[in-house]
């Protein structure tokens, strides 16, 4: 594919405050205009300063999309133009189908940073997305899910065993992802995606059938409906208390890069948790911006463009 009329390829991601200052700000547009009251803008601003004032998401965002330009280049060079467009934070997802659009970009390709599909996340941005697209005059298709992407799930068994190495013997792997209501998951692929794809990275990472490994939910937000459990903290203090394991190795499937979930409710939160219960406590690395997922993805994105010429 190295002639015809460009393509986009909006690349799509929740977003994060780009200094302090902006927490509030960020968090409003969360709570769809509602400013958090001041105990919760509290609690969240201590949260980003336990990670140094802001979490590094918006570097690595950034150093994803360019690993996916970089790969679209080499496979289709001049044929994609690639924005970035986020849920929460500038740029918006509507903010890159208007630029792409204003380059005279009519076909759009929309690709979310998370591997797996729920209406409530992955469908919420696609559809922002090919409203947007529509409203222009464009046409949109969209990567629903990668989930069973073999680099991807290549990447995160290497992951799960270079993480195993040092912990004991008696190690349980726990799969995490995003908790959402269970109002939403009524009638939602999310979970039975998330158990697929933890089954094929514990078999190529060679993990006993749950004996070695299980899932886990972590991030739930705090409102009184009930959110999909276990939380991975409750199961970290159920593994100690019934004394089947020593160890815990804490793979969030669910995420493709560090933020607030992974760097403080999993390397703060959770190891405060297993440190009190006396478990020995590590989390994988997240893909990031590796080569070969990233070109992975730069396949699915060209296949997706065949839909549109």
């Amino acid at each position: 594919m190295t002639t015809g009329a460009p393509i986009g390829l909006v690349v799509m991601a929740y977003g994060t405050p780009a200094t302090p200052d902006d927490v509030e700000a960020y968090y409003t547009h969360i709570r769809r205009g509602r400013p958090p009251a001041p105990e919760q803008l509290a609690d969240l601003t201590r949260r980003y300063q336990a990670l140094g004032g802001t979490s590094s998401l918006a570097r690595r965002t950034a150093e994803q999309v360019a690993a996916l330009t970089a790969a679209l280049d080499d496979r289709a060079p001049g044929r994609f133009r690639v924005e970035l467009g986020q849920k929460h934070a500038a740029p918006f997802i509507e903010d890159a189908a208007a630029t792409l659009a204003g380059t005279g970009v009519e076909q759009v390709v929309g690709l979310v940073l998370a591997p797996h599909y729920s209406g409530f996340s992955v469908g919420q941005y696609q559809r922002r997305l090919g409203e947007a697209v529509t409203a222009a005059g464009g046409r949109h298709v969209g990567i629903e899910r990668w989930s069973d992407e073999p680099a991807w799930l290549d990447f995160t068994a290497r992951a799960v065993v270079d993480g195993l190495a040092p912990l004991p013997e008696r190690t349980k792997v726990l799969f995490t992802a995003h908790s959402l209501p269970e109002r939403v998951l009524a009638a939602d692929p999310y979970p039975a995606e998330l158990a697929t794809s933890a089954r094929a990275i514990a078999r190529r990472a060679g993990l006993a059938p749950w004996a070695g490994w299980g899932l886990a939910w972590q991030s739930a937000g705090a409102t009184p409906e009930p959110w999909r459990g276990p939380d991975v903290r409750d199961v970290l203090r159920d593994l100690a208390a019934t004394g089947r394991a020593d160890g815990v190795l804490v793979c969030p499937q669910g995420f493709v890069t560090d933020h607030l979930e992974v760097g403080y409710d999993l390397d703060i939160e959770a190891r405060a948790v297993a440190d009190e219960v006396g478990l020995a406590f590590a989390r994988t690395r997240t893909v990031d911006d590796d080569p070969a997922v990233m070109g992975a993805l730069a396949d699915r994105v060209v296949a997706a463009a065949g839909a549109l010429t």
